[in-house]
């Protein structure tokens, strides 16, 4: 019997000790009901070119309204509006910001706003957004700092809004799929997970450029760098896309990529809180950019009867040897060059995908890897479907939980947890030493400059 995994819809219980929580920063308008079929959402873009591009098109294209794009460069908005027009639209019906806080400001009529801009605005836009009662759909990560997903779901589950992170692989059914059957307990007690990407593909381990360059007429730098420590622009540099592994603006590999590669293991072991991060192995480690090459030791608590798992998070094409995964290499041949392994008293799973997707298991007694989908122990007359399929894509599941009738499978329940541990680890790549973190607290044991990381610098003037 299929069924919802966490909440039908968006619930409202948690509203008061949410809105206290949040210092009472309650919206300042509902969100809007859907009654009516055929109803549309008013959508406003922060970040339109890019990633953006592939976030908010195909909500246009579902026939949403597309009332405001904002984006800090001038070039994509002009391409969107072209785009617009093209598809039988009236372009002048849209209007256009390069500071999110003006459209917000301005545009009272948003029911759902898409952030897909630099990591470190995320949480500016749209916790902004939220207050004013819109639903959000941001990308991965969802946040920059620890702190600053804990506010998230805070204002989140005041405003009761819907939300949803950018880690498209969760609409993939063969994820969902993969991750009901880890839950039912086919791998026995599993206490070691290996997860690994060939990312980064942008520049990290590298210091900070020296000197300044003039600003593009077309770009707003003021509003590129919102809340970041003020920086003069250098071409080349940040903007448009190599800008992920600064300190300030992004959050390196680990934050990009785990949200893809750890989403099956955390999903499918329901895994809990980080006890602790140390980074193993680095490379390339410098005061302004993540390391080029690392190794993180992660330790996950124990859930009810489920062990501790030690989680390894490896990057820059760095992998877990093949001598801890010869059934793996027996049918691949190889290591993947990207994946995870998940480590059981009675088999092993490795998925050879960022997205979980394509899952391969051995139990102790096989020889080789089977994939997951074609393994007679786990159809579904054996394991019955947990979750619910999805049949249009990360992007409509949103547009309609927005209406009631689909819930995120991204939601805030899931995002904001795994992202905790994370972003711990991000912390651990900065921080050497093993790093001892309390959820219940949000805080570093006994470790100053771990702590003086949780929370962002927020430049006057954008607070949020």
């Amino acid at each position: 019997m299929m069924q919802f995994n966490r909440r039908d819809f968006v619930k409202g219980s948690a509203c008061a000790a949410g809105a206290m929580a949040a210092g009472g920063c309650l919206s300042s308008r509902p969100a809007r009901t859907f009654t009516k079929p055929g109803e549309k959402l008013n959508i406003g873009v922060i970040g339109v070119g890019g990633k953006g591009w592939s976030d908010w098109m195909p909500m246009f294209e579902h026939g949403e309204n597309i009332v405001a794009l904002c984006d800090v460069d001038r070039a994509p908005i002009d391409k969107a509006l072209a785009e617009i027009e093209k598809k039988g639209k009236n372009p002048s019906q849209v209007k256009c910001y390069s500071d999110f806080r003006k459209m917000l400001d301005e545009c009272k009529n948003l029911d759902a706003v898409t952030v897909s801009t630099p990591d470190h605005m995320h949480a500016p836009a749209a916790i902004r957004a939220m207050k004013q009662g819109c639903h959000v759909y941001v990308q991965k990560p969802l946040v920059r700092t620890i702190w600053e997903a804990q506010y998230f779901k805070q204002v989140a589950d005041a405003s009761r809004v819907v939300t949803q992170m950018g880690n498209q692989g969760s609409a993939n059914n063969g994820l969902r799929r993969n991750a009901e059957l880890l839950q039912s307990g086919v791998l026995g007690d599993v206490t070691e997970v290996h997860v690994w990407t060939n990312r980064p593909i942008w520049p990290q381990g590298i210091a900070r450029p020296e000197g300044s360059d003039p600003v593009p007429a077309t770009l707003d730098w003021e509003s590129w760098l919102g809340t970041a420590p003020f920086r003069p622009y250098k071409n080349g540099t940040y903007h448009t896309f190599k800008w992920r592994g600064f300190y300030d603006f992004g959050t390196g590999a680990f934050g990009d990529m785990a949200c893809h590669t750890m989403n099956l293991p955390f999903r499918g072991l329901q895994l809990g809180k980080v006890l602790s991060a140390e980074c193993i192995q680095i490379e390339g480690k410098t005061d302004d950019t993540y390391p080029s090459k690392s190794i993180v030791k992660m330790i996950y608590a124990a859930r009810g009867f489920k062990p501790a798992v030690t989680l390894y998070w490896y990057d820059g094409n760095l992998k877990p040897s093949a001598e801890i995964m010869p059934k793996v290499v027996a049918t691949l041949g190889q290591v993947p060059n990207t994946g995870c392994l998940i480590v059981g008293s009675k088999g092993m799973v490795c998925s050879t995908n960022d997205y979980g997707a394509d899952g391969y298991i051995a139990f102790n007694d096989e020889e080789k890897m089977k994939s997951m989908s074609k393994h007679d122990a786990l159809r579904e007359d054996v394991i019955p479907a947990k979750f619910r399929p999805n049949t249009n894509g990360q992007y409509i599941e949103f547009v309609e939980a927005c209406k009631g009738n689909d819930v995120c499978f991204s939601d805030v329940d899931h995002s904001v947890p795994m992202l905790e541990g994370m972003l711990v680890g991000c912390i651990a790549q900065q921080v050497p030493g093993k790093l001892e973190w309390s959820s219940r607290k949000q805080q570093f044991a006994n470790n100053p400059a771990a702590n003086a990381l949780v929370k962002p610098y927020i430049r006057p003037g954008w607070e949020f």
